[in-house]
């Protein structure tokens, strides 16, 4: 396995790319925007010459890497020789079933489609393909040259092979695979996301402030940061993508999102993103300055 093609040039789709293209494999960057695919080259550049001022990686390494990607507008141009597609489009599951379609007719018959989706269901996206058996998650995390953890999310039918093929190429990427079940969250979101919901609750309800929510999480649960916090720095639209997923694939009303999630979203209040969710990024992409809502 050695051509990679890597769907979408936002945030998790450049650093698939990044790390991919770091650990000398064909990269192909897919995207319809040509002006995303600039600013997704632009980003890795940054965070290449990061690494290099901290001396992690070479001037050498540097070029190589860059030079190992190649950006595409077209998919059917960027896909035609990969060994294995990485989709990281938008949580969209009509435009991913799409995706998938499209990947279906278009790849060799061979390669390997993995969705970074951090919710919809993989059996539900092998379903609109003839291939099934070779369907399979690649969840990265956030940042994703930084973040060891894969979630490797086993379809209905994705077959054995196809797994520890996936996982063994995950290791390469000097990244920890974790193998679980097609399950609405899988376990990564599944537990996470409705933590973020109830701090969201706690806010809603008068419980607490913004600052005072997150540092009795920091402080007394030993996290790197609060949940209000990393809700802001996932995207509070994604949040809200990912509790609407699972509450309807379980039909459990603990997976609800907070009336106050909702509408933050409809307002454009997303988080760093946007510039604003539950703290103020119109100065610093800190988490420093409590929105004007909340102080």
């Amino acid at each position: 396995m050695k051509n990679i093609a890597v769907i979408g040039a936002g945030t998790m789709g450049n650093g698939i790319a990044h790390v991919f293209a770091q650990n000398n494999f064909n990269v192909s960057l897919i995207d319809i925007s040509q002006e995303a695919l600039d600013k997704g080259i632009a980003t890795i550049t940054k965070n290449l010459d990061r690494l290099l001022a901290k001396e992690r990686i070479t001037e050498a390494i540097k070029n190589q890497t860059l030079n190992n990607i190649n950006t595409f507008t077209s998919i059917e141009d960027g896909v035609k020789n990969s060994d294995l597609v990485v989709e990281a489009a938008t949580e969209n599951v009509d435009l991913k079933l799409k995706i998938f379609k499209q990947l279906d007719e278009v790849t060799p018959k061979d390669t390997i489609l993995a969705s970074n989706t951090s919710s919809i269901s993989i059996t539900k996206i092998a379903a609109v393909t003839n291939r099934a058996d070779k369907v399979i998650g690649m969840h990265f995390m956030n940042p994703v040259p930084i973040m060891k953890l894969v979630e490797i999310i086993r379809g209905y039918n994705t077959s054995d092979e196809v797994t520890k093929s996936i996982m063994d190429l995950s290791e390469k990427l000097s990244k920890v695979p974790v193998e679980v079940n097609d399950y609405p969250g899988f376990v990564a979101n599944r537990i996470l996301m409705p933590m973020l919901n109830e701090a969201i609750e706690t806010l809603y309800n008068g419980v607490a402030g913004v600052y005072e929510i997150d540092t009795v999480m920091k402080l007394g649960m030993a996290h790197p940061m609060g949940p209000l916090q990393l809700a802001d720095f996932i995207g509070l639209d994604v949040c809200l993508s990912i509790l609407n997923v699972m509450y309807n694939g379980f039909k459990n009303p603990k997976y609800a999102p907070c009336p106050l999630l909702v509408n933050m979203v409809q307002a454009g209040k997303l988080g760093v993103k946007s510039g604003e969710g539950f703290y103020d990024y119109s100065t610093t992409r800190k988490a420093e300055v409590i929105s004007k809502q909340f102080q």
